[in-house]
């Protein structure tokens, strides 16, 4: 598929009646074994894929390093693949836009954006978070490229005030409304009534939930309406447990099957760094 394709069928991946299981990798590999695994689209871990490069979460990576890792993922996809941005890379509107374009340019057909800023936990104004979700859309259309732009509040989290969860979705609905997201995210809604709440107020427009303990099963999201939901760094954070427990197996206990049992060959490894034809 060309990239324009590849957007138009992850568009499409969000329109269907079954809910959308988006994995989220870290690198090259991890990318490849989602999609060998059969995963229609792959996104990109924010966190994931800078601790993988020595960076914490956030925007503390260079623009340059950021895009030359997203690149060396989406050349080996033959499936979509949506970045996670964090929080544009940029202060104002022009500057989240011109990074987007870069993004696309590296190949991704869909973007998440974050309403907050990880070095204060401030929520942005929403005026300005739509002024941005408006620019990402703006340098799409230029690039001819119909993206994805899943627009992420972190409301529930950091919005002043007691009632997080009207904050949260009033943010929602003025990104769909306003900002033309397709997709919104709000981080940290977990629990079965709060996320029937949220589809029901944004009157099934698709919503994102994130993997994480005490998340309604698949069947239930689907149910309730759910149309996406995403593994986060959750695969991230199950593979670095896993090499921890081989690793205190191999220290305290001499025992090393846990290396060596479900392990891939050399030339599985090798093959997830070819292109699939």
């Amino acid at each position: 598929m060309s990239q324009k394709e590849k957007a138009q069928t992850f568009r499409e991946l969000h329109k269907k009646k079954e809910l959308l299981i988006l994995p989220n990798a870290w690198d090259v590999p991890s990318a490849r074994i989602f999609e060998n695994t059969g995963f229609p689209a792959v996104a990109t871990s924010s966190a994931g894929m800078m601790v993988s490069l020595g960076y914490q979460d956030g925007e503390t990576i260079s623009k340059e390093e950021f895009l030359s890792a997203l690149n060396r993922i989406a050349r080996v996809l033959s499936i979509p693949l949506s970045a996670d941005i964090v929080g544009g890379f940029g202060e104002t509107p022009e500057e989240v836009g011109r990074f987007a374009g870069q993004v696309i340019q590296a190949g991704a057909v869909g973007v998440n954006i974050e309403d907050f800023s990880h070095a204060t936990k401030k929520l942005h104004p929403v005026e300005l978070q739509l002024q941005k979700i408006k620019a990402i859309r703006n340098q799409a259309d230029l690039l001819d490229i119909p993206i994805v732009i899943n627009a992420r509040t972190d409301a529930l989290r950091f919005a002043e005030g007691e009632d997080k969860m009207q904050e949260a979705i009033s943010r929602a609905k003025a990104y769909r409304d306003e900002g033309r997201a397709d997709c919104v995210y709000p981080m940290g809604l977990v629990d079965h009534d709060s996320i029937s709440r949220f589809v029901r107020e944004l009157d099934f427009f698709p919503v994102n939930v994130m993997v994480r303990k005490g998340l309604p099963s698949i069947p239930e999201l689907q149910k309730l309406g759910v149309k996406r939901i995403s593994f986060g760094p959750t695969a991230s954070y199950a593979a670095m447990g896993l090499l921890k427990r081989i690793s205190n197996d191999l220290l305290e206990k001499q025992d090393f099957q846990g290396l060596v049992e479900g392990a891939i060959s050399i030339d599985e490894l090798n093959s997830l760094a070819i292109p699939r034809s």
